[in-house]
């Protein structure tokens, strides 16, 4: 028989763990609305080309990462193993060109065939936001300021290092990319076979590689910065002022890369040391190349991703969901009375259990089991009355109150 085990690396996640996860989209949610985003969704699969086009045939999501197929149609369709080439995609296929900037928050899962490790899956959620349309440095400070807000929320900036750096303008990385190849094509027979595939179509992304021997060449190769243009330094200087004027603290890592030619200027993470080795929380940047690079006119953009499960791991517990009133009903005539008591007490907000059997003492033990605060007890002498038996169940005192009055008393 087939095991009926979850696939590796993917999770279920259960109603006793589920509020910690809605509680990390709902902060998300709430602090994204202050700042004017409109929640967006896209397909979990899109055209394969979509995805190759836009992560780069060298980066190790195309490479080895991406569950992709073809259909019945023969069409290579992928699962996405990321929002923003969706959502740029969105942009561009709904004429959403007359509607910048174009900000939006999106949640959902993605797709990686990576090995499954501490917070991170090969189905997992991320929460993501971009904002298309605005070449201006305040769009950047605004991106991070969301996202320190978010994590602040949560109660988890306090253990978070944001660091960020100038990717530079095309004319800044071009100059840059020379001199780069040249420097690790002197130590050629150092660097790892796939730095080596990268040397001359994706040289920065050899920053990225874990390689211990790549590691050792990274001190001593020449940074991006020392390479920016004065107006890519203006920029930068914009991007960290603002940062300043809101308080929010920073780190300059001059080793912080994105390695896909889209990128430019701002590159920013924000990471902790509280899920082991330092891990990335929310990490983003600015593709002003990418709209372009889908087909789309020159369009400047910016955004970020934070993995759900690593925030959850990180947040404190969700405030508790209300307690419920258990409706305890004895009788034929109070069993069917009770289905339209506990309707109308719900409509008015007022979270109720109703178990489907059992006589008083058993349901009263699953009212206790679930928390119940009260516990609302109808027989055929409280029908006749027109009134219910309610009992404190932490206080242990009963009284009658008026069925016409229940929901106003269970109010309080």
């Amino acid at each position: 028989m087939t095991s009926l085990q979850p696939i590796r690396g993917t999770h279920d996640i259960l109603p006793d763990e589920y509020p910690r996860f809605a509680h990390v989209v709902e902060a998300a949610r709430a602090v994204t609305r202050l700042y004017g985003y409109r929640e967006m969704a896209t397909p979990v699969f899109e055209t394969t080309e979509v995805f190759a086009r836009t992560s780069g045939e060298t980066s190790d999501v195309v490479m080895k990462q991406m569950y992709s197929f073809v259909d019945r149609g023969g069409d290579p369709l992928t699962l996405r193993p990321e929002y923003t080439a969706g959502i740029c995609r969105a942009f561009i296929t709904n004429g959403q060109q007359q509607n910048v900037p174009f900000k939006v928050f999106a949640w959902g899962p993605m797709f990686r065939y990576e090995r499954p490790q501490k917070g991170r899956y090969r189905q997992f959620y991320q929460l993501d936001i971009e904002v298309i349309g605005s070449p201006e440095p305040g769009a950047d400070v605004e991106v991070i300021a969301v996202g320190a807000d978010i994590l602040d929320r949560l109660g988890v900036l306090k253990d978070c290092v944001l660091e960020l750096n100038s990717l530079g303008d095309s004319e800044s990385r071009a100059a840059h990319r020379k001199v780069l190849i040249d420097y690790f094509k002197a130590h050629e027979a150092r660097l790892s076979e796939d730095s080596k595939s990268r040397l001359e179509r994706n040289p920065l992304r050899i920053f990225d590689s874990k390689d211990e021997g790549d590691r050792a060449l990274l001190p001593n190769a020449p940074l991006l910065k020392e390479y920016l243009t004065s107006s890519a330094q203006g920029f930068f200087a914009g991007v960290l002022r603002g940062l300043d004027d809101m308080g929010i603290a920073y780190r300059v890592n001059p080793h912080l890369v994105r390695g896909l030619d889209y990128y430019t200027h701002t590159a920013f993470e924000f990471v902790t040391t509280n899920l082991g080795a330092q891990g990335t929380v929310l990490a983003g940047g600015r593709y002003d190349g990418l709209i372009e690079q889908l087909g789309g006119p020159p369009t400047p953009g910016i955004g970020w991703a934070a993995g759900i499960e690593r925030l959850m791991m990180l947040a404190g517990a969700p405030e508790s969901a209300p307690r419920p009133v258990a409706l305890v009903p004895l009788g034929e005539a109070a069993e069917r009375k009770a289905l339209s008591l506990a309707r109308d007490l719900r409509r008015r907000g007022i979270a109720v259990e109703l178990d489907y059997k059992g006589n008083m003492k058993r349901r009263l033990q699953r009212a206790n089991k679930a928390g119940a605060r009260a516990a609302v007890i109808l027989g055929d002498n409280e029908l006749a009355k027109g009134v219910a038996a309610v009992k404190d169940l932490d206080k242990g005192e009963q009284k009658e109150v008026a069925l016409a009055a229940l929901a106003e008393a269970l109010s309080g």
